[in-house]
């Protein structure tokens, strides 16, 4: 399945009931917590023709004082509302003393660390009565406490509570040119049965980094390493693109979600002739 994110920006265009290459829509779940407004309504009018998956931004399973039990009560009512497909959110931390953060804050890969998040995603999962995905986010620091990589901390944080991850390839080939480390190795590191939906999106080159910014077209660089990655992950994984600032056309997205489809059509069609081959 193919998606994209649910973006005001597209509301008129999307309440004409347009044909379109779209498969699902992601939303993000904040927008749509506490709200009984225009929001809501085209939200419900999308439904009733596509699937939905919920992605958050303020779940914060990195707050070692455990998870906002009323921000996961909103939640519950949000995905009672419009059953998701997929709830999904971020290896990260943004509340700091019930202030919400506008940045996610990346966690230091430790064993103290993955036990505290351990327990908030067994938390969340009791309480939704669902798996969840967490995300790999972009980061522009690191810890000196972190005693194991990204990607190990993701498989024993899927080891231990049976969530889901959802791998955003920008992210990894972001982390990978700031940090210097192989991101082929990262997806390889990643338990392929656990990996449940991908991310595609641009980053901005700074100069002496990539900021992810998800303001530009997929770079070639990130086309590159997703058709790469394609041996190393499951089949018909939900493939979204995600473009939140300067957002343009919904044609536009469209486009660049055919590049993705393209991408996993060519990849399939290789896989067949070198089968075939074998055996002749």
């Amino acid at each position: 399945m193919y998606g994209v994110g649910l973006r005001r920006e597209h509301y008129p265009y999307l309440l004409e009931k347009p044909d379109t290459d779209i498969d699902w829509f992601e939303v993000i779940s904040e927008n749509y917590m506490n709200t009984e407004g225009r929001p809501m309504s085209v939200l419900e009018s999308i439904r009733k023709d596509y699937p939905i998956a919920c992605h958050g931004v303020g779940m914060s399973l990195g707050n070692s004082k455990g998870i906002d039990l009323s921000y996961l009560k909103d939640l519950k009512r949000l995905i009672d509302r419009v059953d998701p497909f997929m709830v999904s959110d971020h290896l990260a931390w943004n509340d700091w003393n019930g202030i919400r953060l506008h940045e996610l804050i990346p966690v230091p890969y430790n064993e103290e660390c993955l036990e505290i998040i351990s327990n908030n995603i067994d938390h969340v999962q009791n309480v939704l009565q669902r798996q969840i995905a967490v995300e790999n986010i972009s980061a522009y620091f690191s810890y000196t406490s972190s005693s194991m990589s990204e990607s190990e901390f993701l498989s024993l944080l899927a080891q231990r509570t049976g969530c889901l991850l959802l791998l955003d390839i920008n992210n990894i080939y972001v982390n990978a040119k700031n940090f210097h480390f192989d991101p082929i190795h990262f997806i390889r590191t990643i338990p392929k049965q656990s990996i449940a939906q991908i991310h595609l999106a641009g980053f901005t080159d700074m100069g002496n980094f990539l900021f992810d910014t998800h303001a530009e077209p997929v770079h070639e660089e990130v086309w590159d390493l997703f058709e790469t990655s394609l041996k190393y992950i499951p089949e018909n994984l939900p493939i979204m693109i995600e473009w939140d600032e300067d957002v343009p056309e919904f044609q536009i997205l469209e486009e660049e979600l055919n590049k993705a489809k393209a991408i996993v059509k060519r990849r399939h069609q290789n896989e067949a002739g070198k089968t075939s081959d074998s055996l002749l």
